[in-house]
This record gives structure tokens, sequence and C-alpha cells, in this order.
């Protein structure tokens, strides 16, 4: 195992197009996909997908959308030891209602996700099997990790010589950002996109608002512009990194995927620049497909 993500693990239903829900009437949508979802068992999906030894650490209920993941999992050679099944609570469930714009809308219950929390990672454990790399997905829509010191945690990670990444995901637990703020010492790349970036700091422009979270401690910045591709914050690069032009279909999973490039890009070897283009590429590989994982079970 080259690279471990924690985060939260979903089913996830997919339905497009749907711009409005009335209050009483029904709705049509022309497609739908039913897959795993959530932004660990995302990641995870896209490390396995570039050939990388991965494993995931998240938490899933004991029902059968838990078995649908592990298909899955299975089908990319995930590493799932460090997935717990929680006795009687269900996996969480995300309803993606994706516009005609491309954009998707969420209705979620975070189900077995409540219970990952930083006893998740077996830092000893991720060593002896050769970890190099831990990337925390979806950090503020986990609750565990919010209630206990997940700071020291990382802390640890770093003393044992872990490269880490930290991504987040827009939620109104984002108004209390000092849980964030205890981690960025110990986190060596920030992910975020600009809507993100805009309500952790206050600030619209990207530039500005990546000084402000290595300000705060973290080692370098990616802040995700969509189509723009994304704009770095390290000690050797600063400024755009653009994207690849595609026909996008859905948007849903777009920076998971950017994760995913990136960890492995660096795994590979390269530079933060480089790696910002890797993690821009998987990203526009993602969004050609309906879903967040759809396009890492095609031929590329």
């Amino acid at each position: 195992m080259e690279a471990l993500v924690l985060g939260n693990a979903t089913l996830d239903v997919i339905c497009y197009p749907v711009d409005n829900v009335p209050r009483h009437d029904s709705i049509t949508f022309q497609r739908s996909i039913v897959s795993p979802g959530g932004c660990g068992s995302n990641v995870a999906i896209g490390l396995a997908s570039l050939n990388v030894p991965a494993g995931l650490a998240a938490t899933i209920g004991d029902d059968d959308a838990a078995l649908l993941l592990e298909t899955y999992w299975d089908k990319v050679g995930l590493d799932q030891r460090y997935v717990r099944r929680i006795p009687g609570d269900h996996t969480g469930v995300s309803v993606g209602l994706v516009d005609t714009d491309l954009q998707p809308r969420f209705v979620h219950t975070s189900g077995a996700n409540a219970w990952l929390d930083s006893s998740a990672l077996d830092l000893k454990g991720i060593c002896e099997l050769g970890c190099r790399c831990l990337h925390v997905a979806g950090f503020f829509v986990l609750p565990g990790l919010l209630k206990d010191p997940f700071a020291a945690s990382l802390a640890e990670a770093k003393i044992a010589g872990l490269e880490i990444s930290l991504d987040v995901v827009q939620t109104p637990r984002m108004d209390d950002p000092s849980y964030l703020w205890a981690c960025l010492p110990y986190v060596d790349f920030f992910f975020c996109n600009l809507i993100e970036a805009m309500r952790l700091s206050g600030i619209d422009d990207p530039e500005i608002a990546g000084r402000f979270f290595r300000d705060r401690g973290a080692g370098a910045v990616c802040v995700k512009l969509g189509n723009n591709g994304c704009m770095l914050d390290s000690d050797d690069f600063r400024g755009i990194v653009p994207a690849e032009v595609v026909d996008v279909v859905d948007t849903t999973g777009a920076g998971d995927a950017f994760a995913a490039g990136f960890v492995a890009a660096r795994l590979a070897g390269m530079q933060v620049e480089d790696a910002c283009k890797a993690g821009n590429a998987a990203g526009a590989r993602v969004v050609s497909s309906l879903g967040a994982i759809s396009a890492w079970f095609q031929e590329s």
C-alpha cells in the first residue's frame, strides 16, 4: 500500500437533468446512475484506477448498499482492511440532482460515516505496509474528525514521514474552521475549490486565499477553479495551472479526481506543478461521464 485515503463512503444516486424539485408534483429525468460515492471512496477508486496500490479507511453500514460499494472496490483492487462495517447502521447515501448547467446538488444522509474518527488511522500498520501518502478526503463532512484531536493524529503521521494532503467539502460545519486551522500546520497539500476557499477565508481572489491558507500553516495550497484549472501556491510555483478543455457531462467528483491524480503524480516523483497538471487531467477525465467514478471504468 503506497497511499491511504481516510474519508467518507456513500452510495450515490445521480439523476440528470433536474433543474427544479416541486413541493408536490412528480418530475422526470433522462439518465441516472447508482454507484459508490463519497469523497474518500472516490479518491481511493481513482488512485487504484491509476495503478497506485491504495487503501481506504472508512465506515460503512451493515446493509446491501455496503455490498455494492465493496463490489466496486474489489474491481479496482482497493485494499479494504481499514474499512469498518458498523452493525445496525446504514451506509451513507447521497442523491445528486444534476441540473442543465451540469452542476450537482446533493440530498445526503451520512449514515455510518458518522463513526469515522482518528482511531481509523493505524499509523504503525500502514507504515509497515509501505504507505507513503495519506489523503484526508471530505474533512468537514466527517463529524468524528471534528470531535477528537485529529490534528494530533496528523502530527504523528507527519513524524512518521507520510506526505499528507487534505481536501474539504462545503457544509455548514465550515462556519467554524477552527478544526481545520489546527490541522493545517501538518498538511503538506491543502485542496479546496474557490467557493470553499471564499467560505473559509472570506477572500474571493484565489491567489490571496492561497496565501491566507499558507499563513495558517499549509505547506502548499491548490485552489481548484473548474475549467480554469487550479491556482497553486507553493514554495516552487505560484500561479494558475491550466486545465484541459473537454466536453463536460457532469462535474460530480471532479475535485476528488483531482486529488487522485495529484497524489498519484507525487508518488511517481513529480514536482508539485506537474502534480497539479496530473490532477487537472484526472478531473477532466471524470467530468466527461455521468457520476463521480464512471470514467475510471471506461477505456481512457
